[in-house]
């Protein structure tokens, strides 16, 4: 009978599951799987870290929908993926880590780069807190079964990172060929939203005087956004997004608040504690979302009575407490409630002056945003850099941001088209995770700019992004924000305690310093430029742009707060003060 390697046998079920590209890094307990890969369709993108990997198998699944899979080495491989990976799973993004691990055969004797000291080895127990599920592969026999599971529980229910860990010697043992289809995955089938609970929710939304609809990020289907706006623009109720939400729905719709929470607008906030019902959908109130849950700022319950959605049960009342609770796919669950609404009430409702309320509100906004991007001082303002981004891109260009201003401005203040797309690390807010992130954003969506859009620090934490995007021969824009500090803590310490040490680069001299990141991309065979004035960034991005080329655009920008309406309890924390835990 024909044999070939358990790791060649891999590499025909993972073909056989449509996977496009394994993100990683070699090391040599997954080699074998590696050489397996060399004639194979699926193309291996080599990252330089692992976490730059994990990030790029990330932006690689947010943007093209399938799960991303990464390969790592044992012990300090897969240790450096740990970031990424957690990132991932916070934001419930499928991941797919495949891990090399010692010997079977010398667990405990403390090889080459185990993780044993205090305990015997077991590297899976690292990723567990994050993980949907982590398996460590004991026989040669079990991979394929396992492989499948991890497919289907990384895509299943709550998306999420899931690793499989596969000593070295168990790619090498002979297996017979894989027969693909011996190991389909399941089809997902989400649990849908019962008729009567739907026609429960329906009647609540029609007996109230002012509701309000939340939604965030696991709001991703189109047919979930088109049933979302049916039923808003029916009902005429406002809706409110979270950080993660940012985008589902166009920025300009008249019914379209903006985000709540400590980055968010105060005629938002009016709504949002003023609302006598709030029906939240695929969102999990996270602190910033919800101004550390006080009940002074952005959300009131009670009294305001909330109906919560969630496919995931532990989402279900773990912030606030719930009139009903359901959990169900938000999709289903959009069109059932809308279904219910138009046959319980046939005729749109209409509230008056709602409408004309929010396009005030939301034209003060980018009024303003476009005044304050109007300035030609220099070092450049963030607003100025985030009005020439919008005049400069394509409608249907992507953001792919990191933390600072280019996440909390841009979720905040900038307009974005409706063909265009925000992508940010939410649960986990990673720095770095956007120069890496944006490569595998740009493998998913070739035909589309894709910018990283990105502070100096996550720039510097991440330039393994660039040689990559050059190896793939990916247009990736890499527009670094440079302020020469850790630009958002550097504000916070300033405005607690009157400096900020420890957040900001210097030189020797205690002169603010920065690596020239121009000259960096050009080193790396990227297009580099360095903005030196207010008028030559609009240039640069279109330059940039036409030429379809990996870019690095260093842009000096002064140090400038993100506007913070809301709250945060870690500035009360500073001074001292805390809630009553009684």
């Amino acid at each position: 009978m024909t044999t070939v390697t358990a790791a060649e046998a891999l590499v025909t079920q993972l073909e056989s599951y449509g996977v496009e590209y394994v993100f990683g890094t070699c090391g040599h307990t997954n080699i074998a799987l590696l050489d397996a890969l060399g004639p194979s369709p699926i193309h291996f993108v080599i990252a330089r870290h692992e976490q730059a990997a994990a990030h790029a198998a990330d932006g690689y699944a947010r943007a093209s929908g399938k799960p991303g899979v990464l390969l790592t080495h044992v012990g300090p491989g897969m240790m450096n993926a740990v970031t990424g990976v957690a990132t991932a799973a916070m934001d419930s993004v499928p991941l797919v880590v495949i891990s090399g691990d010692i010997p079977s055969y010398y667990y405990g004797r403390h090889p080459h780069q185990e993780v044993n000291l205090h305990a015997d080895a077991d590297q899976t127990a690292i990723y567990r807190p994050f993980c949907k599920r982590a398996w460590p592969v004991q026989r040669t026999f079990d991979l394929h079964r396992t492989v499948e599971r991890a497919f289907w529980t990384a895509t299943s229910g709550r998306p999420g990172a899931v690793l499989v860990n596969v000593p070295m010697d168990l790619f090498s043992r002979q297996v017979e060929p894989y027969a693909p289809g011996s190991h389909p995955i399941p089809d997902s089938v989400l649990p849908g939203l019962a008729e009567d609970t739907a026609t429960r929710i329906a009647q609540a939304l029609l007996d109230a005087e002012r509701p309000l609809i939340y939604f965030g990020g696991g709001l991703r289907a189109t047919e979930a956004k088109q049933a979302l706006l049916a039923l808003a623009e029916h009902l005429d109720i406002p809706l409110a997004h979270s950080l993660m939400g940012k985008g589902a729905l166009p920025d300009r719709h008249p019914l379209l608040l903006g985000m709540p929470g400590f980055w968010g607008l105060d005629s938002t906030h009016a709504h949002t504690k003023d609302a006598d019902l709030v029906l939240a959908l695929a969102t999990r109130f996270a602190e910033t979302d919800a101004s550390s849950w006080d009940p002074a700022y952005t959300w009131n319950f009670p009294p305001s009575k909330l109906i919560q959605i969630d496919i995931d049960p532990a989402e279900i009342g773990r912030n606030y407490p719930v009139e009903i609770g359901a959990v169900a796919d938000v999709g289903h669950s959009v069109r059932a409630i809308e279904a219910a609404v138009r046959t319980l009430r046939p005729e749109p409702l209409t509230r008056p002056g709602l409408r004309e309320t929010i396009a005030v509100s939301r034209a003060e906004l980018f009024d303003l945003a476009t005044e304050n991007g109007a300035s030609d001082n220099f070092p450049l303002r963030p607003q100025r850099i985030l009005a020439d981004l919008r005049a400069c891109l394509p409608a249907d260009a992507i953001l792919v941001t990191d933390v600072g201003w280019n996440k909390n401005g841009v979720a905040q203040s900038y307009d974005l088209p409706p063909e265009g797309r925000f992508i940010t690390p939410g649960g986990a807010s990673t720095m770095g995770f956007g120069p890496a992130a944006a490569v595998g954003v740009q493998m998913a969506q070739p035909q589309r700019t894709v910018v990283a859009l990105i502070g100096d620090g996550g720039m510097s934490a991440q330039l393994p992004a660039v040689p990559m995007a050059v190896e793939q021969g990916l247009p990736v824009i890499f527009a670094v924000m440079n302020n020469r500090a850790h630009g958002t803590i550097s504000d916070l310490q300033r405005s607690n305690y009157g400096r900020g040490y420890g957040c900001d680069f210097t030189g020797p001299d205690g002169k603010p310093y920065s690596p020239d990141f121009a000259a960096y991309g050009r080193s790396c065979g990227a297009d580099g430029y360095e903005v030196t004035s207010a008028e030559e960034l609009a240039k640069v991005l279109a330059t940039a742009v036409e030429r379809r080329r990996p870019a690095v655009i260093d842009i000096p920008m002064v140090n400038e707060p993100v506007p913070t309406p809301g709250h945060w309890n870690i500035n009360d924390i500073y001074h001292g003060n805390f809630p009553d835990e009684g």
